[in-house]
């Protein structure tokens, strides 16, 4: 989180507080978080956990609706996440990505192949130009962890049962001159694994 000053560490946003004023902001449509510009007003004891599951106060939070009212709201700033209203912006901590990715729906086959991803919290996607999926690997184990873009720069995690499923539709396909193991969707190749690293793994 960015360095706060001993002001701004004495302020306590309310949780309550700014769900009433995400549901006011809310009333018409989606809130554009993208063109509010309030005032930092301190860190909220608000985290999300790599599985998903939000916390308040170190309670999972229950409301699914509550959930997806916060989750209306978030907004990355550099490295930190955000829960944005147009008269409050508090800190919160996110252990991984925003979003979890937990089921998928696919159209179409070969180049023409649609991948349309469902968050935890209803938000859909289709993987393409403007939602690319990534896969970053970690640098001790190897293992893989996929993403993809949800909406502005925040990600969903994509569960490992859907990772599964996504490698089963997975195809070979040269890049700049490298063989890659990947998926097409929204007329775009996603690269996971180079193709000689997979066929040494196995």
């Amino acid at each position: 989180m960015p360095n706060r000053t001993d002001a701004q560490k004495i302020v306590k946003p309310d949780a309550d507080g700014i769900a009433a004023a995400a549901r006011k902001a809310g009333k018409k449509g989606p809130p554009p978080v993208h063109l509010w510009n309030p005032e930092f007003c301190g860190d909220l004891d608000m985290r999300i956990a790599r599985d998903g599951t939000w916390f308040y106060l170190g309670t999972p939070i229950g409301r699914k609706p509550l959930v997806k009212l916060f989750a209306s709201i978030i907004r990355k700033d550099g490295d930190d996440y955000f829960l944005v209203t147009p008269v409050e912006k508090v800190g919160i901590i996110v252990d991984d990505a925003p979003f979890v990715a937990v089921d998928f729906e696919v159209s179409g086959s070969g180049r023409d192949q649609a991948i349309t991803f469902t968050t935890n919290v209803d938000d859909e996607a289709t993987a393409g130009p403007d939602h690319p999926i990534r896969v970053a690997r970690d640098r001790e184990t190897g293992e893989p962890s996929p993403y993809i873009l949800i909406r502005a720069n925040l990600e969903a995690l994509i569960d490992r049962k859907s990772f599964y499923r996504l490698v089963d539709l997975g195809v070979h396909h040269v890049v700049d001159g490298t063989r890659w193991f990947g998926l097409w969707s929204g007329g775009e190749f996603f690269a996971i694994i180079p193709s000689a690293d997979l066929e040494a793994d196995g």
